[in-house]
């Protein structure tokens, strides 16, 4: 072998043994990540052996509290703005689904079960039983919004109003999947995930999902990030990832028979548009309304312009 090569591999070695520790992102506890992203009014509850992170906020009097339910790695936070807007008048209730968040990996009565909306499902009106909460407006964003209608097509005497917000359920094709989804749909991965996770990469996958990625900010990013690394949420991703690919049950939605309003962003390069109108034409009644600018998490990237609809739908002030 020549020396050149040789010195090639010298620095590829090198290059390695310092990189490595860069990259290095073993798993965090839970108490480890609590005094950053579950301050008061975050509260946590067992549910039947699982942990959940959740918060009730709003007067506790509302007879017909808001649950709003994140998608695929996101969380509670990514709802503040919206609940920010709307606890003045209303009970609203936000938790991080299992497998995300504070909550983390499905867990004691739920261990074992997959990640799928239907599944989520049942969990969340277990959660609103136990809460107390009988009759509610539901809505969620991507996967959310797939346990979201979920929801109300298994308990419709439960679900007052819907608001789907880019919104799972249809078969679609994406325009472009963040690199983080697409890591983890790789077979074999979820060992080495439980290691390595470049920050950049959780970055690179947020901006992905905004129509304009100049919005995220690195305590954005940093809230991704660390979301990621409580303990199990990246086996629990690779998980997810294997049933996101599986047929839904679309013929479900045609069924819903409730006041539904469906936000999308024009800019949503991983659920296209195109699926909004579907929503549209399927949910009888339903009223569609488009953000041109903004990607696959429009509450969480302008909360101020898409909670206008949704407050109007809702029947709060302006």
């Amino acid at each position: 072998m020549g020396r050149v090569a040789l010195r090639f591999i010298g620095l590829l070695l090198m290059f390695t043994a310092l990189a490595v520790p860069l990259l290095r992102a073993p798993a965090r506890s839970v108490e480890s990540l609590v005094h950053r992203w579950a301050p008061p009014p975050s509260e946590f509850l067992d549910l039947n052996g699982q942990l959940v992170h959740y918060r009730d906020e709003g007067p506790r009097g509302d007879a017909l509290p808001i649950v709003l339910v994140h998608g695929t790695s996101a969380s509670l936070h990514t709802w503040e703005g919206w609940v920010r807007a709307l606890r003045g008048q209303r009970r609203v209730i936000t938790f991080d689904l299992p497998a995300f968040g504070l909550t983390g990996p499905f867990a004691g009565a739920y261990a074992g079960r997959p990640y799928t909306g239907p599944e989520y499902a049942r969990f969340v009106l277990d959660l609103l039983d136990r809460l107390g909460v009988q009759r509610f407006a539901i809505g969620g964003n991507s996967l959310g919004g797939e346990v979201a209608w979920q929801v109300a097509a298994a308990a419709p005497a439960r679900v007052d109003r819907l608001v789907l917000v880019d919104a799972a359920g249809y078969a679609f094709q994406s325009q472009s999947v963040p690199i983080g989804f697409q890591v983890a749909r790789l077979g074999g991965v979820d060992t080495l995930a439980e290691w390595f996770l470049p920050r950049a990469m959780v970055a690179s996958s947020v901006q992905n999902v905004y129509g304009d990625p100049a919005r995220v900010t690195d305590a954005l990013v940093d809230r991704y990030f660390e979301m990621s690394l409580r303990e199990g949420n990246r086996r629990a991703l690779v998980e997810r990832m294997r049933e996101a690919g599986k047929p839904k049950d679309e013929a479900r939605i045609a069924t819903l028979k409730l006041p539904t309003l469906v936000l999308w962003g024009g800019r949503d390069r991983l659920i296209p548009p195109a699926n909004a109108a579907r929503f549209g034409k399927d949910i009888a009644g339903s009223r569609v309304v488009m953000f041109e600018a903004l990607g696959h998490v429009p509450h969480e990237e302008d909360p101020a312009a898409t909670v206008v609809p949704v407050k109007a739908f809702l029947g709060i002030a302006p």
